[in-house]
């Protein structure tokens, strides 16, 4: 009897690591990857971005600080391997991005024609198994094809995260993590959406140095007429009232086009 009532425990403990039960955070088979910002691993499954899935962050507007927020996670690419931008709306500023780590030789951009294009490219790039982390931003997707990149980006086990317009909100998704960010001075606000956990009722308030940098250089502009250091963003609230551009499009200068980012196959 001893015997069996030990037999009888054994699986039931057993499966208790395999149980996601609501009310804690899951813990998944690996940790995740390191934000870069320490109040936000805090509050996900794993401490960090997921590595096998699909995350999706929504945005009021491009711009807002969302490439700050993951500017660790590109910089994190290791050697020998690619993070994968596609279709974002505005040009990347290589320097910035550079001068914030990120290894441009490591980096491919990836333009689309159209969103199937860019869905289709997301999963090629995922399949080659050659990526530490693919970035795609999209609006026009069902569900079906959300699915789908969700199932590329599980099977090959490569992060993908999704960047899309905030009305689509209510929209289902088969991310397993959804994030709502809007600008605030200096950094973004977090609004966890959807986790492997409990809701979470508060948003996160994360300070970006490159927000407050440029915050910083806004004040400077009007006081010191010598040129500034150059930051990663625009201020959030641009004194000409024009829309904020995008978090790393080139800023005005005497060069006519934006800087191309051109990596070359190793």
């Amino acid at each position: 009897m001893p015997a069996s009532a030990s037999s009888a425990h054994g699986p039931a403990s057993g499966l208790e690591g395999l149980v996601w039960r609501g009310d804690r955070l899951a813990v998944p088979d690996a940790p995740g990857l390191p934000t870069g910002h320490s109040r936000l691993d805090a509050v996900l499954p794993g401490g960090g971005w997921p590595r096998d899935a699909l995350t999706e962050l929504l945005l009021p507007r491009p711009g807002v600080g969302e490439l700050g927020l993951l500017l660790p996670l590109l910089a994190r690419v290791a050697p020998r391997r690619w993070a994968v931008c596609i279709a974002p709306p505005e040009p990347l500023y290589a320097p910035a991005l550079a001068a914030a780590g990120v290894p441009l030789d490591r980096l491919l951009l990836v333009e689309a024609a159209s969103p199937a294009h860019a869905r289709w490219a997301a999963r090629q790039a995922l399949a080659s198994g050659a990526c530490d982390v693919v970035l795609l931003w999209l609006a026009d997707a069902d569900m079906g094809a959300l699915r789908r990149l969700q199932l590329a980006a599980e099977e090959n086990a490569t992060p993908l995260v999704l960047l899309r317009p905030d009305s689509l909100v209510r929209q289902p998704s088969p991310a397993v993590l959804r994030v709502a960010l809007a600008a605030r001075p200096g950094g973004v606000d977090v609004r966890i959406l959807k986790r492997r956990g409990p809701p979470l009722a508060t948003s996160i308030s994360i300070d970006l140095p490159e927000l407050m940098l440029a915050a910083r250089a806004d004040a400077w502009r009007s006081a010191r007429p010598q040129p500034v250091p150059v930051a990663l963003f625009s201020p959030p609230e641009p004194r000409s009232g024009r829309a904020s551009v995008h978090a790393l499009v080139r800023p005005l200068s005497s060069r006519p086009g934006p800087a191309g980012i051109h990596p070359r196959a190793q």
